[in-house]
């Protein structure tokens, strides 16, 4: 498998072409994006692997030169025969539980070491016009990363001594009953002699808590509650595994008096009662600009109007249609404080004699208020 064609890189990529490769084709890839494709999985775990190997320079080094790094081999067990010079009595006999005890404990041990690091959860809170714009935000993440002093491994080069463990030889033996066993050394990885101690930076861990500042893509016209994966700024897997993902939850405040619906935007607009009555162009606000919408004269409490286009842009881009902005007239009573004015209503109020409350009891205003002079309307006090 060659790991620039996996990223689509050539070999002379920089650092940063191969981290915009692996962040294109992770998104892409991605199981969130991909759920229950099991080709897309596959080759996410191989964009990992690769982006793991060539975003470090000194893997990068071995890896053009044809070399591999080593791995943590799990400790081979091999039968080396039969050994009849003692007894094999009591304590000493063996067990099929026994012999094979090591085999499957060594295979329950590589099915629970975790292939990738661990996901990273976060919060990214936004105004509300942040949320409807998008755009680059930072986000101030901790993590455990991979060490910078032995690259992840948990172990630094030293001058070769031999293996205490396995005396150099690369082996340990032992036996059970009259059966001898042989074992490949853990502690020299069967190679007879010590190269690389564990690295004091993370204490053999591989591993130091990091806290960096990670730019969070956000598309327009996100919702509040809605999720991010950034792959590969999560946590990093002990062992130089691949590194887990961030997973971003967007928190988006409320406007002052926008509310929205989808795509749409719902705004209630305060309009005077001489602009409801005799009409006029008012200004309205949006998240833009403000723009100029038509009050017909007559226009009620409640009335709606829509202006196209001005509500939330689609997460798709330009690829779909913005949503709109709905507008519902509410008309305020402006204070009324001098005397000029109150004539003024009261003249209105003469020459208007229409019922407003006529459509609550179906018969004129005259005839409800025949032989009832002076009595209290229901429920008034």
């Amino acid at each position: 498998m060659d790991l620039y064609a996996v990223l689509g890189v050539p070999r002379s990529a920089s650092t940063v072409d191969i981290e915009r490769a692996y962040r294109r084709m992770a998104r892409r890839y991605h199981p969130g994006v991909n759920p229950g494709d099991r080709v897309a999985a596959e080759m996410y775990g191989q964009i990992q692997q690769a982006y793991q190997v060539l975003a470090d320079p000194g893997s990068r080094r071995e890896y053009d030169r044809g070399a591999t790094r080593p791995a943590v081999a799990a400790a081979s067990v091999s039968f080396e025969g039969f050994d009849f010079s003692s007894l094999a009595e009591g304590s000493v006999a063996a067990t099929f539980s026994e012999l094979f005890a090591g085999v499957f404990r060594d295979a329950a041990t590589q099915a629970t070491i975790p292939s990738g690091g661990v996901p990273v959860e976060a919060t990214l809170a936004l105004s509300f016009e942040d949320a409807v714009r998008g755009g680059q935000f930072p986000l101030s993440v901790v993590r455990q990363g991979r060490c910078s002093s032995c690259r992840g491994d948990g172990r630094v080069s030293c001058p070769p001594v031999a293996c205490p463990a396995c005396e150099g030889h690369g082996s340990t033996r032992w036996a059970r009953g009259h059966m001898v066993f042989t074992r490949s050394c853990e502690a020299c990885r069967g190679e007879g002699q010590l190269t690389a101690g564990s690295c004091p930076a993370c204490a053999g861990s591989g591993l130091r808590t990091q806290s960096e500042v990670v730019t969070i893509s956000v598309p327009p016209g996100l919702e509040d509650g809605a999720r991010i994966a950034v792959p590969g700024r999560g946590h990093a897997a002990p062992g130089g595994g691949p590194v887990g993902d961030l997973y971003v939850a967007v928190q988006v405040s409320e406007h002052p008096y926008f509310r929205r619906d989808g795509r749409d935007l719902h705004l209630t607009l305060p309009v005077a009662v001489h602009e409801a009555a005799l009409g006029g162009r008012v200004s309205v606000p949006t998240l833009d600009k403000p723009v100029r919408l038509r009050i017909p004269p007559g226009s009620p409490s409640g009335r709606r109007f829509k202006i196209r286009g001005r509500g939330v842009p689609s997460v798709h881009g330009e690829h779909a249609p913005a949503g709109d902005l709905m507008v519902e007239v509410q008309i305020v009573l402006p204070p009324v404080e001098d005397e000029r004015s109150r004539e003024l209503l009261r003249e209105f109020g003469e020459r208007n004699t229409q019922d407003v409350r006529r459509h609550l009891f179906g018969e004129p205003a005259s005839e409800r208020a025949g032989g009832t002079a002076g009595a209290k309307p229901p429920g008034v006090y």
